[in-house]
């Protein structure tokens, strides 16, 4: 029997670093909870203890249920009968089982049913289950939506709408409409307040809904009258029982196919304010779009685990000129780029999702007592690098997860083409990852201000400060390098004080910061485990090849060079 957590030993590293003692400190509130759930550990040691066998459950589940199922679901596809969606046979077995196991409420607090485990263990579960199937982990992971929920809603709400997630119902977030994809401040649903019955009426239309018939929606729509902008959006629970709400289409889609998008129609359907009026995009979407983000960064980091271990597999086995392709140099290249990318991925996520499991725990410990001025500034601190860590992570970590999906096929030769192999569907599932959530030009948008403010070069020395072995000081050069050619590149784009300029060479000051941070990261994982160090080595060359690159491409180019793009444009 596969077990998926089990056979990743990455997966523990990263579960046992030692910030895990402060997130567990933080979440438990000195394991109040002991004495009332039988199941609620009574210090840090059981707490680990209680996340490593829930994820070697989900290891097994995802391992001897969830992978097998992954090619008929994607073959099959969720169907639409009167306007209702139905699952792919496989999908049905899928939630099932997570339910049976009572996985749909990981973060969620004890007292609604859930486990109240930190972002971590939740986000490797993630991992876990996007390496068999990342059309799957749209489904299961949209409980995040409750989180959202959870830190909007009142007490009421949580207590009639939390229980009903953690026991197994799911979820969705409905934001995007034929006209507002990525600009969500043009949404234009109609929200009505119905004073004859006390609550709101929902009217208009939303389109690439993933899950869009769940049983709880989150909406995004126009609360003020003759408004156009963000300040005339609020945030709305929509309750599936009550009807008005149908589902026109299931997209036709490339990949994700258990996961079904679709479009929405809203007529006269009842919903109820969640939170404040005019907050519904400046604050909360904004904050379930991080989230997202997270949840996407993992996606891409199991589906590059996947495509190596396809590629890695296929290169042992295929015999070529009297030997495996895999001792090939071209071959093994490949290989060992697809090992370094996954790892270096995985490392990002973790750092960020500890980030965030630190200031959310802080925020949530707002909402029961006042903040000491030393937790304050911790909340601060840990909220600034999770929204600096989370751009780089999605758009970075998404390209590489399209790169080894590509390398897999690759590796397969012909046969990668074909719809016999794992690969193929990888390729396809991969694609939406650097898309959705916010694509990667919008994740550098996100990204440069923490170029320019300094934030990222701020933390690269720091990690530069840090002790490392003997050993690791010729791979320590070469980021002290990098992090010296980042550094003057930075100085050079902001010194020509034009906007354009910077917005066009944006990305590759990201990149550069990216490979930087991942090396580094890579590095203090090899000081913990020397099974990282091929890994090491390979990135930090790599990110050296690409900075040189970059740093060519940037100097030899000057702002009246932008006119040969424009009017190729115009043209």
């Amino acid at each position: 029997m596969a077990n998926f957590f089990t056979d990743t030993p990455s997966l523990k590293h990263h579960l046992h670093h030692p910030m895990m003692r402060r997130i567990v400190e933080l979440k438990e509130r000195g394991f109040r909870d002991k004495d009332e759930y039988d199941y609620a550990p009574v210090d840090f040691e059981d707490a680990m203890d209680s996340y490593e066998k829930t994820l070697e459950i989900i290891g097994e589940i995802t391992g001897d249920i969830i992978d097998p199922n992954a090619e008929g679901v994607d073959h099959d596809g969720a169907t639409l009968s009167n306007n209702r969606v139905t699952y792919a046979a496989g999908t049905s077995a899928d939630l099932d089982a997570v339910r049976k196991a009572g996985l749909m409420g990981m973060a969620m607090p004890r007292r609604f049913g859930g486990l109240n485990f930190p972002i971590i263990p939740y986000i490797m579960a993630a991992d876990i289950v996007s390496r068999a199937d990342a059309g799957f982990e749209n489904l299961w992971g949209l409980q995040d939506c409750a989180v959202t929920l959870y830190e909007f809603g009142n007490e009421e709400q949580h207590r009639r709408y939390i229980p009903r997630v953690c026991a197994g119902e799911t979820m969705s977030m409905d934001l995007t409409e034929p006209d507002a994809g990525s600009d969500l401040q043009s949404v234009m649903l109609k929200a009505t307040y119905d004073e004859a019955n006390g609550c709101w009426r929902l009217n208009g239309v939303k389109r690439f809904i993933t899950n869009g018939d769940s049983d709880i929606h989150l909406v995004l729509a126009r609360s003020e009258e003759g408004t156009k902008d963000a300040r005339g959006l609020s945030m709305f629970i929509y309750d599936k029982r009550d009807g008005g709400v149908d589902v026109r289409r299931i997209e036709n889609k490339m990949g994700i196919k258990g996961s079904p998008t679709c479009e929405l129609v809203y007529r006269n359907a009842k919903a109820e304010l969640c939170g404040e009026r005019r907050l519904g995009l400046i604050k909360y979407v904004m904050s379930l779009m991080n989230g997202a983000r997270l949840g996407i960064m993992t996606q891409g980091v199991g589906i590059c685990e996947a495509a190596y271990r396809e590629g890695y597999k296929f290169a042992c086995e295929r015999m070529q000129f009297g030997k495996r392709i895999i001792q090939f140099p071209a071959v093994y290249e490949m290989v060992a780029m697809m090992r370094a990318r996954t790892d270096a991925s995985r490392s990002l996520l973790y750092t960020t999702a500890r980030f965030v499991d630190i200031y959310k725990s802080l925020d949530d410990i707002s909402r029961e007592r006042k903040l000491t001025p030393e937790e304050r500034l911790e909340q601060k601190k840990y909220a600034k690098l999770a929204d600096a860590y989370t751009p780089i992570g999605k758009g970075i970590g998404t390209e590489f997860a399209n790169q080894n999906a590509y390398d897999a096929i690759q590796i397969h030769g012909g046969s990668g083409f074909m719809k016999d192999y794992k690969c193929e569907r990888l390729y396809r599932d991969v694609r939406i990852t650097n898309i959705y959530e916010g694509t990667t030009q919008l994740q550098v948008v996100a990204a440069i201000r923490y170029v320019t403010t300094g934030l990222y070069l701020s933390q690269i020395r720091e990690y530069e400060s840090a002790e490392y072995k003997p050993e690791s000081a010729g791979l320590k050069a070469k980021l002290v390098s990098m992090a010296d050619t980042y550094e003057k590149l930075v100085d050079f784009v902001i010194e020509k004080k034009d906007g354009e300029y910077l917005d066009f060479m944006a990305r590759r000051l990201v990149e550069s910061a990216a490979h930087c941070i991942m090396g580094y990261l890579l590095l203090q994982d090899t000081e913990v485990e020397e099974s990282f160090r091929n890994s090491t080595e390979v990135y930090i060359r790599y990110g050296e090849s690409e900075i040189d690159k970059i740093n060519k491409y940037i100097t030899d180019f000057l702002p009246e060079d932008l006119k040969a793009f424009k009017s190729g444009v115009e043209s």
